[in-house]
């Protein structure tokens, strides 16, 4: 490997960057060894040819899904556990191979998925038919048919022959949150507008209480079938990190103890797999940027700051328009109370927010249900406390780090919060 002096030393980049002459540093960057042999092994999107530890999962999915490739339509499919526990990855692994196989024996099986986190996707009713049908190779524009005009495209395009069509909805309480649970129960019910086609859905939420805040006729319907996927234990992450490090770095660029430390971070944030991946890759940019051959555990300590701001800032930036300005609101009221602040506080800013927005305020009530979502999130902390004959309230404690609350105040303005 390159010796690290070969690295252009941080003041030298600097000057380059006053004379606005970056040429010599890229051609040096390009020259360099990277610890890397495959950051994507690491990355989300990656899917693995041997999934570790899901083997009771997978057998019950493959179970469920499998009359499919007799044309039967399968059961309706809920799964929900923590994030980071290899629901999606289960899923796109299982629907993979079913659709391999229906290829090779000309089986017309159609398996669909869907991010409904995104947004412009799934952020309305009539997006996420919208992209469905297009999913189904029918063109509709972004905006400007009625609704029931959307639904009877995708109508006809599942029924244009004999097919079974598997739509997979992850994140799908995202879909809920934005769109309504309506929604659900008109996806449950297409059947009975089928005359050739049948579709069967399977929806994928990180919230073990999801189903609870359902309709009772959406959830008899829509959660015929359901999986619970656990979090992976300290252990088991140690596997996964250990079979992807192999393939992601170069071999001897591991300190002793890298991966285990990944695999306690991740143990103790509910047996996040996907947060330990994510944490051993941005330590090994960390270190590569510090001008390092080797990824040291405190490169680890450094991944985890940045990553927790990134995921702050990732997660107000996918807030529905309500969600943004109850922050809003509770941002507001931090900025002028430097301390905690009540529920009551709050909600008077959150309405006067909306006015200004333009929008109808959600009841005191349903804002402080978001208020606890924040809670659990981790962007505030909240307690109740008691005001004697004045009844219960609850204090909020805003929890943001302040080197990043300018970013977060950017992006609620930038979402047309005033």
């Amino acid at each position: 490997m390159q010796n690290a002096n070969a690295y252009i030393p941080p003041l030298h980049l600097e000057t380059l960057m006053k004379s606005n002459s970056l040429t010599p540093f890229f051609e040096s960057f390009l020259k360099k060894d990277s610890l890397f042999l495959d950051k994507t092994v690491l990355q989300s999107v990656y899917t693995p040819d041997t999934i570790l530890h899901r083997d009771d999962q997978i057998k019950v999915v493959a179970n469920i899904l499998a009359p499919a490739l007799r044309l039967d339509k399968p059961s309706n499919l809920f799964i929900y556990g923590k994030t980071g526990t290899g629901k999606t990855l289960t899923i796109k692994f299982v629907s993979s191979q079913m659709e391999e196989m229906a290829r090779s024996q000309g089986i017309p099986l159609h398996i669909r998925y869907l991010n409904c986190k995104l947004k412009k996707i799934a952020d309305t009713e009539y997006r996420l038919v919208a992209q469905l049908a297009r999913e189904l190779g029918k063109a509709i524009p972004p905006t400007g048919l009625p609704t029931d005009e959307v639904y009877k495209i995708f109508f006809d395009a599942v029924d244009t022959e004999r097919k079974l069509v598997i739509l997979i909805l992850d994140e799908i309480d995202q879909l809920v949150t934005k769109a309504g649970d309506e929604i659900l129960y008109n996806l449950t019910r297409i059947n009975s507008e089928l005359k050739q086609s049948q579709i069967s859905l399977i929806g994928i939420s990180n919230s073990l209480v999801f189903t609870d805040h359902l309709d009772p006729r959406i959830k008899s319907s829509l959660s015929e079938e359901e999986v619970v996927f656990p979090p992976y234990n300290a252990l088991q992450i140690q596997n996964i990190l250990k079979r992807r490090a192999r393939l992601a770095f170069k071999e001897g660029v591991l300190s002793e103890g890298v991966i285990e430390k990944c695999a306690a971070y991740a143990a103790r944030e509910h047996g996040d797999a996907r947060r330990a991946l994510e944490l051993l890759r941005v330590a090994g940019e960390v270190a590569e940027r510090n001008q390092r051959e080797i990824v040291m555990i405190a490169d680890i300590d450094e991944a985890e700051d940045k990553i927790e701001r990134d995921r702050i800032i990732d997660i107000v930036r996918t807030q529905p328009k309500q969600y943004q300005l109850t922050l809003a609101a509770i941002l507001s009221s931090h900025q002028h109370t430097k301390d905690s602040m009540v529920t009551g506080d709050v909600y008077d800013t959150y309405r006067r927010l909306c006015i200004k927005a333009g929008l109808r305020p959600l009841t005191q009530r349903r804002v402080s249900d978001i208020i606890a979502e924040f809670d659990m999130l981790g962007l505030i902390n909240t307690k109740v406390v008691s005001k004697g004959r004045y009844g219960r309230t609850r204090e909020i404690v805003f929890s943001i780090p302040g080197e990043i609350i300018p970013r977060v105040r950017a992006i609620l303005d930038e979402n047309y919060v005033p």
